[in-house]
């Protein structure tokens, strides 16, 4: 995500300046071959153009809506998902205690060693959940060992790497635990385990709304005709401008150029940027900053559990936050 207010020039021109080579390059050609050449039936009128610009500006603000929603969503989702760990690491610090509350339990008092390492467990585990999740969203398994594995234990973490939906499965073995800590352990009692549980389905949920917007492409006859719809535009604007200008005198008609140039960067320009909202995963600039949100999620929880040896938050890298 970028965080400046205002982008850099030296961005804007990294990313426009080939198509702005093409758009002056054809202008260009446009006026060689009305002007010197003399080819005046090359220029057609304004009117059409300008018809087409009209219903090009609507179709690509309704495609950018729906672009911009869809990013929207997974920036909500992504700040469920840390209210809603904040909530899990405070449920399982506060409800799991040495107080056997279990009805027909019969278990010894848990030792302070036993439900500080309770606690770690599901505490750790979540953190590893939502990196898990990250990742799969990001299509990075690669990154498993350094991202995920350090929260785990070697054969949990090995164990879960090879489902195929692990964020799906690190849940599931946390339902296991709970059930664990309410009938062997006693450490949790009715009331308790169903708000915790409650609290995995949440989660389930908020991973499921990820898993939508990942799995459901932006609809290819938008994104694809919005893009062709620009470029049509752009290729037309020269040949109803030049006539216009022409009208001022022979000389005037290498205003086009720069007027065409300058309209058609406007118009790619919005199109790109519905383009580059439609996927917000994709770790790109404009997409959700779900590395800098796992490590915001990991220092909440860490500290929670009363650690002082906790990793810095993560800082912006050329005024983007990944």
């Amino acid at each position: 995500m970028y965080i400046r207010n205002n982008l850099r020039w030296r961005l804007i021109w990294k990313g426009a300046w080939r198509n702005i080579l093409i758009f002056t390059l054809y202008s260009l050609l446009v006026c060689i071959i009305y002007g010197p050449i003399d080819f005046h039936s090359l220029a057609i009128p304004w009117q059409p153009v300008a018809t087409l610009g009209i219903a090009v500006s609507f179709y690509i603000g309704f495609k950018n809506s729906g672009s911009y929603d869809r990013f929207w969503e997974g920036r909500q989702i992504w700040g469920g998902i840390v209210n809603a760990s904040r909530t899990w690491a405070i449920q399982a610090l506060e409800f799991v205690t040495s107080v056997v509350d279990a009805p027909g339990v019969e278990a010894p008092a848990a030792s302070a060693a036993e439900l500080t390492d309770r606690h770690r467990c599901l505490v750790y585990r979540h953190v590893a959940w939502c990196n898990a999740l990250r990742l799969q969203l990001r299509r990075q398994p690669e990154l498993w060992d350094t991202e995920v594995a350090p929260f785990l234990q070697p054969e949990e973490s090995e164990k879960m790497r090879r489902f195929r939906n692990p964020p799906a499965q690190l849940l599931r073995q946390q339902a296991a635990d709970l059930r664990i800590l309410r009938e062997e352990r006693g450490l949790l009692n009715d009331f308790q385990h169903v708000t915790m549980m409650n609290s995995l389905e949440q989660l389930y949920t908020l991973q499921g709304g990820c898993e939508r917007i990942k799995n459901t492409p932006f609809p290819r006859q938008y994104a694809f005709f919005s893009y062709v719809f620009v470029w049509l535009f752009a290729a037309l604007l020269p040949l109803g401008l030049i006539g216009e200008f022409a009208h001022m005198g022979p000389d005037h008609i290498w205003l086009t150029v720069p007027f065409s140039v300058l309209v058609s960067w406007v118009f790619n320009t919005i199109e790109v940027v519905g383009h580059t909202s439609e996927n917000p995963f994709e770790n790109q600039m404009n997409d959700v900053p779900m590395t800098a949100l796992c490590r915001s999620i990991e220092i909440d929880l860490r500290e929670m559990l009363g650690e002082t040896d906790i990793p810095p938050k993560l800082e912006p890298i050329n005024d983007i936050l990944y």
